[in-house]
C-alpha cells in the first residue's frame, strides 16, 4: 500500500526551493533604549525635586538634563532608524512590526491616561461627596472637616487656600480648535501623500507642526496665568494636582508628537517616501489623531464638567 503522504512530502522540497525567502533584518545592539531610561529617569526625579524643593534646588537642572538628554535619545535613534531605512534593510516582514509595535505603543498611551482619569473620576464621583457626608458618612463631613463643601473643582483645601476653575472659554477652547484643524490638516497631508502631491504634502505637514507649537505655546500661557493670576497650581489640592497631570501629560505628548512630525517633514524635503511606503508619516500620524482625542476627553472632563 502506497504511503498517502509520500506525494505531498515529496513536493515540499521543490515548493521551498521556488519560493523565495523574505529576509527579516535583525539591528545591532542600540545603546537609545537604556539612554532613553536613564533620560525619562532623570525628567522624573527633576520634576519631582523641583515641585518638592528637593536637592538644594537643583531640581531644574535635572530636569533640563533629562529633557536634553532625551533629545539626544530621539536624534540618535531616528538617526539610526532612518538610515536603516533608506539602505533598504527593511523588508514588508519588518514593515508589519512596526505597525503592531506602534499599534502596542498607542495602546499603552490609551492606558497611560485612561488611570489619570479613573483617578479624577474617583475624586470627584466617589472621594469628594464621601468627604462630604454622602450615603452613611455623615459623621465623616462633621469629624474629619466640618466645614468642607461637597462640590467640583474643589478649590479650597483643609489648609483653608483658595484657587479658581479654569474654565473652558479662552485659551483650552483656542487649543481644542487648534488641534481639531491639525487633525484634518494631517489627514490632507496623508491623502496628499497617497496621491503623491508633494507640494500639498510638504505644506500641510508644516502647517500642521505649526499648529501643534501653536497649541504647546498657548498651554504654556496657560499655565502661567494660572499660577500667577489664578493661585492654581499642583499645591491647590486634588483639583490642582489632576488638572496639572492630566494637561501637563498631554502636553507632552503632543510636543513629541510634534517633533515626529517635524522629523517626518524633514525627510519629505529630502524626497523620502512614496506613496506605497510612508509607515513613518503613518505612524506620526496614529499619534497625532491619538492626542487630539484624548484632549476632547480631557477638554470635557476638565474644563467643561
Amino acid at each position: 500500500m502506497s504511503n498517502p503522504y509520500s506525494e505531498h512530502e515529496s513536493s515540499l522540497p521543490e515548493q521551498s526551493a521556488n519560493k523565495p525567502h523574505e529576509h527579516y533584518y535583525v539591528p545591532d545592539a542600540s545603546i537609545w533604549p537604556i539612554v532613553g531610561a536613564i533620560a525619562l529617569f532623570l525628567i522624573a526625579l527633576g520634576a519631582g525635586a523641583t515641585v518638592g524643593d528637593l536637592f538644594n534646588g537643583q531640581g531644574p537642572w535635572i530636569l533640563l538634563t533629562g529633557v536634553g538628554l532625551i533629545l539626544f535619545m530621539l536624534t540618535g535613534w531616528f538617526r539610526d532608524v532612518i538610515q536603516e531605512s533608506m539602505g533598504g534593510l527593511y523588508s514588508s516582514q519588518m514593515d508589519r512590526s512596526f505597525r503592531q509595535g506602534m499599534s502596542w505603543f498607542i495602546f499603552s498611551e490609551v492606558m497611560f491616561f485612561f488611570a489619570f482619569f479613573g483617578a479624577l473620576f474617583y475624586a470627584r464621583m466617589i472621594s469628594v461627596p464621601w468627604l462630604g457626608g454622602a450615603g452613611n458618612n455623615e459623621m465623616t463631613n462633621l469629624v474629619l472637616w466640618p466645614e468642607f463643601v461637597a462640590q467640583w473643582p474643589l478649590i479650597k483645601t483643609p489648609d483653608g487656600s483658595e484657587t479658581q476653575a479654569m474654565g473652558p472659554i479662552g485659551l483650552p477652547l483656542y487649543n481644542t480648535m487648534i488641534l481639531l484643524v491639525s487633525s484634518v490638516t494631517v489627514h490632507i497631508a496623508h491623502t496628499a501623500l497617497e496621491t503623491n502631491n508633494r507640494k500639498r504634502l510638504t505644506l500641510f505637514l508644516l502647517l500642521t507642526v505649526l499648529l501643534g507649537s501653536l497649541f504647546v505655546y498657548l498651554q504654556g500661557v496657560e499655565y502661567i496665568h494660572a499660577y500667577q493670576e489664578m493661585n492654581l497650581t499642583l499645591d491647590s489640592g486634588v483639583y490642582g494636582n489632576t488638572f496639572f497631570l492630566l494637561t501637563g501629560f498631554h502636553g507632552l505628548h503632543v510636543t513629541l508628537g510634534t517633533i515626529m512630525l517635524f522629523v517626518v517633514w524633514c525627510r519629505i524635503l529630502k524626497g523620502h517616501f512614496t506613496p506605497h511606503q510612508h509607515f513613518a508619516f503613518q505612524a506620526g500620524a496614529w499619534y497625532w489623531h491619538f492626542v487630539d482625542v484624548v484632549w476632547l476627553c480631557l477638554f470635557i472632563f476638565v474644563y467643561i464638567l
